[in-house]
């Protein structure tokens, strides 16, 4: 059997041996900061339903831009698609808007428009007119349907809900 010391100094420098110091709790703080910046980084971050409104915006920013560029100029503009990249290509200024992984692109476009094949892009015409259709942006429970309208040119945002 241990014998406990009977002074209050030793009571007291047994009862300090128990305890951590501040620096031990200084040093796991670090090493767990340390662990969160270098794993943290590395967790994929899915698209937030702002976000993804906001590349709807941008979208159809790009599409509105593109048919005024044709009206003011009185010449055909060509914004194109490419679903399988995830881009969209200004007909105007070569803008590009690059859509992450974890948004899935879907493109309805005309198979002919103005008696040529067309299928990846969408016209504007001097007119106002376009080829019209529609590019659908998803992540999982929510969406958006950027339409373009063939008769007046005009673009839209449609949410749509998903399961």
């Amino acid at each position: 059997m241990e014998r406990q010391p009977t002074s209050p100094v030793a009571r007291t420098r047994q009862v300090n041996r128990r305890g951590f110091a501040l620096i031990e709790i200084l040093c796991v703080l670090a090493i767990i900061g340390l662990l969160a910046a270098i794993i943290l980084p590395a967790i994929p971050r899915a698209t937030s339903r702002a976000k993804l409104e906001s590349f709807a915006v941008e979208t159809a920013a790009l599409l509105k831009a593109d048919r005024s560029a044709a009206l003011r100029r009185q010449i055909q503009v060509t914004t194109q698609i490419d679903a399988e990249a995830r881009s969209i290509r200004s007909g105007v200024t070569g803008r590009v808007i690059r859509l992450p992984g974890d948004v899935t692109v879907e493109a309805m476009l005309a198979s002919r428009c103005a008696d040529r094949a067309a299928g990846r892009s969408i016209d504007f015409f001097p007119s106002g007119m376009s080829c019209g259709g529609v590019i659908a942006l998803a992540r999982p429970g929510m969406g958006y349907e950027v339409r373009v309208n063939w008769l007046t040119g005009g673009v839209d945002i449609v949410p749509q809900k998903l399961l």
